[in-house]
């Protein structure tokens, strides 16, 4: 890829990766409040538990033994961090690829990509993408079996909830620039 090329996919990609930390956001809303009303842990569980993977599970462990004896708002501030940045950041990547693969998609079919998309994530990050980096952190089981352990229900539709938000932010937003981009990409960016 040349300079021009790269330059004319920048602003596609800061898109993508701003609707994908958004997209992470409403996820990542959404866990917490599964996590305290139907699965009884902590509101933080789920941050702590993504940041076991590049720290300890205990911060997770403890917010889980808290929830029980009626404390569903322990909080660690460092693992919490490390959870919303790695959370974060993954959420930036997949949007990345998404306007990526949908960025010459009619219109009308952005949302139901989105959500296939999601579902894609889901299944991609479950069976191929946790067992990979549990084993090249320290993280273990606590990371390779994160879906069974929130619950492949509750796993599966916060994937479903990422792309679908994915999806309306890309229809709703880049609407204006959507000629621009195509314009630039479909002269640069082989398809």
């Amino acid at each position: 890829m040349s300079t021009t090329e790269r330059t004319s996919a920048t602003p596609l990609l800061i898109r993508g990766a701003i609707y994908g930390m958004v997209a992470s956001m409403a996820m990542a809303m959404f866990a917490m409040v599964a996590s305290v009303t139907y699965q009884h842990h902590g509101f933080f569980t789920p941050l702590f538990h993504i940041s076991a993977l590049l720290g300890s599970p205990a911060a997770m462990m403890t917010s889980v033994s808290q929830a029980m004896v009626g404390h569903h708002f322990w909080f660690a501030a460092g693992p919490a961090l490390l959870g919303l940045v790695i959370h974060m950041v993954t959420g930036a990547a997949y949007g990345m690829v998404f306007v990526l693969i949908t960025h010459r998609l009619r219109r009308t079919l952005v949302i139901p990509a989105g959500m296939a998309y999601g579902l894609a994530v889901f299944v991609v990050s479950s069976f191929i993408g946790l067992p990979i980096a549990a084993k090249l952190t320290t993280a273990g089981p606590v990371i390779t079996n994160m879906a069974k352990m929130v619950g492949w229900s509750t796993f599966a539709f916060e994937h479903l909830m990422f792309g679908t938000v994915l999806g309306l932010l890309t229809f709703a937003l880049s609407r204006s620039s959507t000629s621009e981009a195509y314009v630039e990409l479909s002269s640069t960016v082989p398809v």
